[in-house]
């Protein structure tokens, strides 16, 4: 190093880019994972709630807004951090990737069947047990889902940096 100090927006310019994100994380009263069929990703089909950050909004505020925007549901739980989900950029996805993972609680069964599905986005919502997830999944989203699932069960908030986007 220099030790020449760069103005600000000088700076910025050498650092690495991200996007983050927001979600929340829901299972039923019996411990399934509630997820959200994506209809414009073939590589990553199941999600929860959630997405990117408009500017100015801090991660659990976003995480509240795609839950209202992708089921309807209004979440006025705790506001509790379950995982930190960071990824490498990749071919197909040229920023690094930051997400947090708040836990949204156990649904009812009356919760899950309001769920409103907006349909430019997902076509189908389902509670399965873990291990029923895994054939639906790709291996690394289904290794995220059980780190969540770990975190949600031992109170201790999980990294999960193996999100990278290689050549999704």
């Amino acid at each position: 190093m220099s030790g020449a100090w760069l103005p600000p927006e000088q700076f910025a310019e050498l650092l690495p880019k991200a996007a983050a994100f927001g979600s929340l994380f829901f299972t039923d009263e019996l411990d399934r994972p509630v997820q959200l069929r994506a209809v414009y990703s073939q590589s990553h089909p199941w999600q929860w709630p959630g997405g990117c950050m408009d500017a100015g909004e801090r991660p659990w505020e976003t995480a509240l807004r795609e839950c209202r925007e992708e089921t309807g549901l209004e979440y006025d739980g705790p506001q509790r951090l379950l995982a930190t989900v960071f990824g490498l950029p990749g071919k197909k996805w040229p920023l690094a990737t930051v997400g947090f993972v708040f836990d949204g609680g156990r649904l009812t069964p009356e919760q899950v069947g309001a769920i409103t599905l907006d349909p430019a986005e997902h076509d189908d919502v389902r509670a399965l047990p873990l291990e029923d997830w895994r054939p639906l999944m790709p291996p690394r989203d289904f290794a995220r889902l059980e780190a969540v699932m770990r975190a949600r069960r031992t109170a201790t908030t999980a990294y999960f940096d193996a999100w990278d986007w290689g050549d999704d």
